[in-house]
């Protein structure tokens, strides 16, 4: 088997991690095997412990490899979205020839995103990822792909985005202590927002709640791009947690009955229905209703879900056309659909992959992260190699000699000349405020989205 035609997503999560093989088949993935393995080494999402961390990531897709019948070597990983922070920039490159126009090549578009990324970034922080939003040649907007065309200037505008240097660290070699490289890594709203919404949903706006085992990530996609991002501290795991306390039985049990008997609606379980619950101290088991059981489920999920409806009524985020999107393993609770539709507006629906043997909501971030690599544009894999510390792409339209790695990190970008780096600054900025031509409003109740969105970036 053709291992470029194969992606494996690696979900690094807090109570389990899954890593999911993925075969690409004419540009459809199919998905052809699966490990999940408990988690350790993690809190709340990030890793705390490399060596524990590294032996379940080793043990997950040992299980994969062994269902798949591939051999793995690398991996895509997903990063999760703990204080990102993403930023609108802007990249500008004269293209001529002694005066002359002249055709953009793949250096052209390497050297663009050079340029948007000519930004000061703090120590503390290292560059993940840079999405393209327009290119434009000559004042001509609105391009995706200006290779072939002939021009004499190419502007880009993007979102660049940024994490803590010791999450992406610690992922980073947690990952390769288990024996793995690395192909991609990939913040985790970018891959579901991007891979498990339609066009449509992309485009008008929708809200992505990934109900986690450690933690609950919301994120908001809008006119194709990620426009916020919120994590609450609190997901399953604490589920388990109050169970435990409540009933006073050990969290392997409370765990069982939260997946066998439990419901985000108290109202929707059966208080006739009794479940034996082994009780700490006490030799017989004690029985309660599945119904007092889904009150104790019901009262932790309205927690979070209160606090994220209170996060989008901050930053005044109106009703969207997508409406809200459920994935995640809490998702999984019966009544979590009726649940949310007390605190969030619009549609609103439970993510589960349609392939045979993941159908869960729990594999949908493993398997979007697979989808979104096989997705990515000969364009997208250019500006990953200004991004990546290794640069293991190469584009099939650019010559050997254009196909040099290019590896650049935070640290070499601020240990530009803060004078050189001050004056791009300001020639970006100038070029940024400069007066654009006003164009008739089109859609109003799409520029209504737009609008309120602008400000949302840090």
């Amino acid at each position: 088997m053709n291992n470029s035609e194969v992606y494996v997503g690696l979900d690094i999560g807090t109570t389990s991690i899954k890593a999911l093989v993925c075969e690409s088949v004419k540009g459809q993935l199919k998905v052809i095997g699966v490990g999940v393995e408990q988690s350790a080494g993690l809190n709340r999402g990030v890793i705390v412990d490399i060596d524990k961390t590294a032996q379940a990531i080793s043990a997950a897709v040992a299980q994969a490899e062994e269902k798949s019948n591939v051999e793995i070597k690398s991996v895509v990983v997903g990063l999760p979205a703990n204080y990102l922070q993403m930023q609108r920039v802007h990249g500008m490159i004269t293209i001529a020839t002694r005066g002359q126009s002249r055709e953009i090549v793949n250096q052209d578009v390497i050297d663009v995103a050079r340029e948007a990324l000519t930004q000061s970034i703090p120590p503390e922080r290292e560059i993940i990822d840079l999405i393209p939003t327009e290119f434009t040649v000559d004042g001509f907007s609105g391009i995706k792909d200006p290779r072939g065309m002939v021009g004499v200037r190419l502007e880009m505008k993007a979102t660049l985005y940024t994490g803590p240097k010791t999450i992406i660290h610690n992922t980073k070699k947690a990952v390769q202590q288990a024996g793995y490289d690395i192909k991609d890594f990939v913040i985790t709203p970018i891959a579901t927002d991007f891979n498990l919404l339609n066009d449509g949903e992309q485009d008008f706006g929708t809200v992505v709640v990934d109900l986690g085992g450690g933690q609950t990530t919301t994120s908001i996609i809008h006119d194709h791009q990620l426009k916020y991002t919120y994590v609450d501290p609190e997901g399953g795991k604490y589920i388990t947690k109050d169970i435990s306390t409540v009933m006073n039985t050990s969290l392997r049990n409370a765990e069982q009955l939260k997946l066998n008997h439990g419901y985000a609606m108290a109202s929707l379980a059966d208080k006739e229905v009794q479940v034996d619950v082994d009780v700490v101290g006490q030799d017989d088991p004690v029985q309660y209703s599945e119904q007092y059981l889904s009150e104790v489920i019901e009262a932790r999920v309205r927690q979070i879900f209160s606090r994220i409806q209170s996060k989008l009524q901050a930053i005044h985020a109106p009703e969207l056309p997508g409406g809200v999107v459920l994935i995640g393993g809490v998702a999984a609770l019966p009544g979590i659909k009726e649940l949310a539709e007390q605190y969030f507006t619009g549609n609103i629906k439970v993510n589960v992959p349609e392939q045979m043997g993941i159908r869960h909501p729990r594999y949908a971030v493993s398997l979007a992260l697979g989808m979104y690599e096989n997705q990515l544009s000969d364009i997208d894999r250019l500006i990953k190699q200004t991004v990546q510390r290794v640069d293991t792409i190469k584009s099939p339209h650019e010559e050997k000699a254009q196909s040099t790695n290019i590896n650049i990190t935070s640290q070499q970008w601020s240990e530009e000349p803060v004078k050189q780096r001050t004056q791009r600054q300001t020639q970006q900025q100038s070029v940024a405020e400069k007066p654009q031509p006003k164009k008739k409003k089109q859609n109003t109740f799409s520029n209504r989205f737009k609008n309120i969105f602008n400000n949302l970036f840090d």
